[in-house]
């Protein structure tokens, strides 16, 4: 199992930081945070992307995953009008031209929250529609999506392993797969691991991080409430062997660097642990 850096949590530091301390301690690679002042895609193909490969090749750390900030202001694909949809869908659309450009696997999205006044019909209907018109540009450009479920705090879309199945199944594309954050099922009392076997082949990454009933915090790995050395352990009988990023964020912004060196020495006593 790949063991990733998100970059969100060191939005207050230089970008640089984020690689150099990937390679320090020990990561894979970089999920990369689409926003300012780091990665925003507009910034990027204005020239900044040039910034981020010269960090790629001088830390000798890929950039797996991009994940472009889209779940609140001012993108969110699943609120709005039609216009503001369009929108959102070009923007992720040249997120998904960036992300080929440095080198990406993936590009994440979220169906984030889309309102109370809006039937489950209409929210399919739109959701459909916008996932369908980005994995029609990922196909040509040859970055996978991977679409991520949230937790009820963020999303009345798309929030259980049933709904990324039934998606899956309507948009049938090698482009498209989906991916586990630990937080959402736990918080809503699903199997964490039913992700795995509901899903087959098309369960393609996973966000490593602990939580706790009652809240969407994302906390240190083996430090909340999540049973994580067992996790690990499962991970690993099941043969669990593709990307999984610890996603670290912003209850951790005042010290990245601390807390991004504590999680992955955490997870990696884990990954050894789970050997014996």
């Amino acid at each position: 199992m790949k063991l990733g850096m998100f970059t969100s949590g060191y939005q207050r530091n230089p970008l640089e930081h984020c690689f150099e301390d990937a390679k320090r301690f020990g990561y894979d690679y970089i999920e990369l945070w689409g926003g300012r002042p780091h990665a925003f895609a507009p910034d990027l193909k204005a020239g900044e992307i040039e910034d981020v490969k010269r960090l790629i090749d001088k830390y000798e750390m890929p950039v797996l995953g991009f994940t472009p900030e889209h779940n609140a202001y001012p993108y969110n694909f699943m609120i709005g009008s039609e216009r503001q949809r369009e929108d959102a869908v070009e923007y992720l659309k040249l997120s998904l031209d960036m992300a080929k450009e440095m080198g990406s696997d993936y590009m994440l999205i979220s169906p984030a929250h889309a309102g109370y006044y809006v039937s489950r019909k209409e929210v399919w209907e739109r959701m459909e529609k916008t996932v369908k018109e980005l994995v029609d540009h990922a196909e040509k450009v040859g970055v996978k999506i991977t679409i991520e479920t949230l937790t009820p705090y963020e999303s009345n879309v798309f929030r259980s392993a049933m709904d990324a199945k039934e998606l899956l199944d309507k948009i049938d594309s090698p482009y498209l797969v989906t991916m586990c954050d630990l937080v959402p099922p736990y918080v809503q009392n699903e199997s964490i691991m039913n992700y795995l076997d509901l899903l087959g082949d098309k369960m393609y990454h996973m966000h490593i991080i602990d939580g706790t009933s009652g809240t969407d915090d994302h906390i240190m790995p083996g430090e909340g409430s999540i049973p994580m050395p067992e996790l690990i352990k499962d991970l690993k009988y099941v043969g669990y062997n593709r990307t999984a990023t610890l996603e670290l964020v912003l209850g951790y912004i005042n010290e990245p660097r601390f807390y991004a060196r504590r999680a992955i020495d955490n997870v990696r006593k884990m990954m050894a642990d789970a050997e014996y």
